[in-house]
């Protein structure tokens, strides 16, 4: 008998969110994959996730959802739990079903799986694949009977198509608590960008502690420009205040997995590899020749990166100028 797997799809500018749909289209292979939408524009986003893998779809097109923090998302799925038993929840990890995923693992006494990369069935047991130390991976399982929780790491499964297939929408009929109306979201902030955000970008340029400088930085910058791509760094620099978090790529950063990613001055510590290891293709800027980054590297240069990039940003404009 197929497993039930229930998948709760963020809305993100009116449509579903990408790291969402990824857990779907898993949810898909797995089982019977059911999604949850809740917000105003829940009922525009429901039809379109049969698209994605789901073969049912529970709609509540409230706009208390999109006005207060998760305490109201929580009720409603607990609703839920304690009308069914899924086998499973499969969220993307993001911040607020992180939040989510917590309360109904403490509330319903659901064990609760972070950080996967990978999970299957075999049998009635769940698998599930969770980096650990870098490079080493370990399989987790649920010991009990009944329903449990994993959160998935963001882009480790692909989004997919299944043509022709229709979600059935059942609409809920919950009333929600005013107790969990407390924490309101009073304004939202969006940092802006001059290019592709870092989780899509086909070419992402990223700078670690051998830029020497916070000055430095702007070399990166320019070549991510010039190349069409989005600028990263690693934790040590974003831990130095050189940058905000939101350009972390790393074990406890983004993991991105870009066509072609540009290591410049950075070591490879495994924290690092993790994050980025799964690019097409990766190339290497260091003056040491025996750090880690090469191990991965499809081509390496081993140099100082000051020198190096400058006139790498300036062969690049040469090269675009003659098209």
């Amino acid at each position: 008998m197929a497993k039930t797997i229930w998948v709760l799809v963020e809305i993100e500018d009116g449509r579903p969110a990408r790291s969402s749909l990824e857990v779907l289209s898993k949810a898909a292979h797995l089982g019977r994959a059911e999604a949850i939408v809740l917000g105003s524009a829940a009922a525009t986003v429901a039809p379109s996730l049969g698209e994605f893998g789901a073969e049912k779809v529970y709609v509540h097109a409230d706009p208390t959802y999109d006005t207060y923090l998760t305490l109201p998302a929580v009720d409603t799925i607990s609703d839920l739990l304690q009308r069914q038993q899924p086998d499973l929840l499969l969220f993307p990890t993001t911040y607020d079903v992180r939040d989510i995923a917590a309360r109904l693992s403490a509330r319903h006494n659901l064990g609760l799986i972070t950080d996967a990369t990978d999970l299957r069935y075999e049998g009635e047991h769940l698998e599930v694949t969770v980096p650990w130390g870098g490079e080493n991976v370990v399989v987790a399982t649920h010991p009990y009977q009944g329903t449990g929780i994993v959160l998935a790491r963001p882009k480790a499964f692909s989004v997919e198509r299944f043509e022709g297939r229709q979600a059935e929408i059942e609409q809920l009929s919950v009333t929600l608590r005013s107790e969990s109306q407390q924490m309101k979201i009073l304004d939202r902030v969006e940092v802006q960008s001059d290019g592709p955000a870092l989780e899509d970008a086909s070419i992402i340029v990223s700078g670690g502690r051998g830029l020497g400088k916070p000055e430095n930085y702007h070399l990166v910058e320019e070549l991510a420009t010039v190349l069409g791509g989005a600028p990263g760094a690693t934790r040590a620099i974003v831990d130095a205040g050189w940058l905000p978090y939101s350009y972390q790529i790393g074990q406890t950063g983004k993991t991105v997995k870009p066509t072609l990613y540009i290591a410049c001055g950075i070591s490879g510590a495994i924290q690092h590899l993790a994050g980025m290891k799964g690019s097409k293709y990766i190339i290497a800027i260091n003056k040491d020749e025996h750090a880690p980054i090469f191990s991965v590297a499809d081509l390496g240069i081993v140099g100082d990166v000051l020198t190096i990039l400058p006139q790498l940003i300036e062969e690049v404009k040469r090269r675009k100028a003659q098209l």
